[in-house]
């Protein structure tokens, strides 16, 4: 039988916060002073984060994608991606990165058995680049993106958070990579944490100034992932274009995840500050049968749809603590 919350929702997809830490501190996700780190007793050790992964998918979650933070800087990521590949029910295993660190170890997760990976670029300016992730190298993203394309990780998606006044002048310069085979994706600013002191874009503008410029957008289907996107095509592109506009175009009907954050809490919402505890439970001895039960009460505690044209957001947690 399917995975289902309250609301018949097929539950499919887990993503894994490995880590709360990351080596780029981005203007909309971090405070400029830092956040409070985890001490790593009280992050999830691999072991925990495998007996969670193969309760799930032995309820019939059968895609997994790693987070952050910034998942490359957990020390022995690799293996966990060689144990999670192993697991049966597990057809989809992916990661979302800055690709910093991914021209060190794209050919290590593919032959562990990532599939492929999402790759975090807000600007192609360098300086701006620099600006935006607080020290960030852009010729380190890049290095990692031609890394994870030689190792195979693809399809690669590339996601630019749009941020009104920030980095919105560069939407046609996205857009035309997709020419040469990119697959972009305009993700909407969403208010968590320092994001809610900017202004974000919406994919409606973002897709109005693409089509008056570079011509009208066709449908097109991308096979892999299971998510919220929506995707198009410039005429005669090799790449697509994808659209994800959780605030002007919400999507919350066909919600099919969970989350667990890097400090053990299943989070049923990424917009909602409702957490359960599966880290105790783990540290006592649960049983598969105890991790399925609490995996059902989260698929269950799911709402019918975020709040935020009520201005209701989260604001126990950033972005970077969640994992997006």
């Amino acid at each position: 039988m399917p995975f289902l919350d309250s609301f018949e929702r097929p539950i499919s997809y887990l993503r894994i916060s490995v880590t709360d830490r990351c080596n780029f501190r981005c203007l909309y996700c971090r405070p400029a002073e830092g956040i409070s780190l985890r001490r790593s007793h009280e992050i999830l050790r691999f072991e925990e984060i495998e007996r969670v992964a193969r309760a799930a998918a032995s309820l019939g979650i059968n895609k997994v994608r790693l987070t952050g933070g910034e998942p490359l800087v957990r020390r022995g990521v690799v293996d966990l991606v060689e144990t999670l590949a192993s697991i049966p029910g597990i057809d989809d295993l992916s990661m979302t990165t800055n690709g910093a660190l991914l021209a060190k170890y794209a050919q290590d997760l593919a032959q562990a058995g990532l599939k492929r990976v999402n790759v975090s670029l807000d600007s192609l300016k360098e300086e701006r680049f620099r600006e935006i992730t607080r020290g960030g190298r852009l010729n380190d993203t890049l290095a990692g993106i031609d890394a994870a394309r030689k190792a195979g990780l693809s399809p690669i998606k590339v996601n630019m958070v749009v941020v009104r006044g920030l980095n919105d002048d560069e939407i046609l310069d996205f857009a035309r990579l997709s020419e040469e085979g990119w697959h972009v994706r305009y993700i909407e600013l969403m208010p968590l944490g320092p994001a809610v002191e900017w202004r974000g874009v919406s994919v409606g503008e973002i897709r109005e100034e693409i089509e008056r410029h570079l011509g009208s957008l066709e449908p097109a289907k991308v096979d892999v992932g299971g998510g919220p996107a929506r995707y198009y095509r410039l005429p005669g592109a090799q790449g697509t274009i994808g659209f994800i506009g959780p605030i002007s175009e919400c999507f919350c009907e066909g919600c099919n995840r969970l989350r667990l954050t890097a400090d053990g809490r299943l989070r049923p919402c990424l917009l909602s500050d409702e957490e359960i505890d599966i880290k105790t439970p783990l540290r006592q001895g649960a049983t598969l049968a105890d991790l399925r039960e609490i995996l059902s009460q989260g698929a269950h505690m799911k709402p019918p749809r975020h709040r935020l044209a009520e201005r209701v957001w989260p604001q126990k947690r950033t972005m970077s603590e969640i994992g997006g």
